[in-house]
């Protein structure tokens, strides 16, 4: 960079070579330091994310074990093959998506609910979105050990509530029947605060006028929600609801704590079974199929659900 001058108040500078070269010099200035502050977090994003995704895809398939590193080998797709005859697998499968399909609808349910109510001026306005929102910012294995006292089925608060009003003690988590429905009503309510914040996001942004004119038109409440506030909350709910899916699926703190799969794995989950399998048992090679599978599983599902929407949205 060459100073030739001042022009009025400003100085003036020129670049050696033609104006093209000038910008692409500027360019490459730009892009160096765009990667300098950038570099730190793709260093940890190859050595903590993609780096161990190749070596999971690789581990899949071979039989290694984590005492004898050097003895693995390349066994091809027995561990997918041995996936299909595990019963512990196919059971942890069946309740990974026994819990989906159940705590999508309870938590977004709950959250809309929450959401619509706080949506109304009120004066404690503020107080019950810090109490709803609350158990989104604990830790989940806080509220699992919390929830694991109040469900002790001997000496339980809930229990103890139930026995007053005449209805008789429940096992909750030691029920392989009741286990599963437990958690999904606990990860519901943990998680239902935070969808709540985005729909009463969406709920503020639907101009009022919209529903005066509703109003004017002679439409009571049902049939301002279902034709007008559902419809706008369309692209919030698109969103929750492709989050709450992906979380669910990864469903590992809650049985781990609670229940550690428990009882006779009824609340035993993929996620859940690709850590005893890796770090308990140490059968690196067998988890990462497993988790190999899963991922695929997750994948195809996010893209079928993506493709809904927006054939619908066409």
């Amino acid at each position: 960079m060459i100073k030739t001058g001042l022009k009025g108040s400003k100085t003036v500078y020129t670049f050696p070579g033609t104006e093209k070269e000038a910008k692409n010099r500027i360019k490459w200035r730009e892009n160096v330091v765009a990667y300098t502050f950038l570099g730190p977090a793709l260093l940890l994003l190859l050595l903590f994310l993609i780096i161990p995704a190749i070596m999971s895809v690789y581990y899949a398939f071979t039989d290694y074990y984590l005492l004898t590193p050097d003895t693995r080998k390349f066994v091809g797709l027995d561990n997918f093959i041995n996936l299909f005859k595990d019963p512990i697998f196919l059971k942890s499968l069946a309740n990974t998506l026994k819990f989906v399909v159940w705590v999508i609808p309870l938590q977004i349910g709950a959250a809309l609910g929450l959401a619509l109510l706080l949506n109304k001026q009120r004066k404690a306005n503020t107080f019950f979105k810090v109490a709803y929102f609350s158990p989104v910012v604990m830790s989940l294995v806080v509220i699992s050990v919390l929830w694991l006292y109040l469900l002790n089925p001997n000496e339980g608060i809930i229990n103890n509530v139930l026995t007053y009003f005449g209805v008789s003690a429940q096992p909750f988590l030691t029920s392989p029947k009741q286990a599963m429905f437990t958690i999904v009503f606990v990860s519901a309510w943990q998680g239902a605060g935070f969808q709540m914040l985005i729909f009463l996001a969406g709920l503020q942004n639907i101009p009022g006028d919209v529903y005066e004119a509703a109003q004017l038109d002679g439409m009571n409440k049902w049939q301002r929600f279902i034709y007008i506030t559902l419809p706008l909350l369309k692209p919030t709910s698109i969103f929750i609801f492709i989050t709450t899916l992906i979380g669910a699926f990864k469903l590992l703190v809650q049985p781990m704590v609670m229940t550690q799969g428990g009882p006779v794995n009824s609340t035993m989950t993929v996620v859940y079974y690709i850590y005893q399998t890796g770090f308990t048992d140490r059968m690196v090679g067998y988890a990462s199929s497993i988790a190999l599978l899963f991922g695929t599983i997750i994948g195809l599902v996010t893209l079928a659900q993506r493709k809904l929407v927006k054939e619908e949205d066409d």
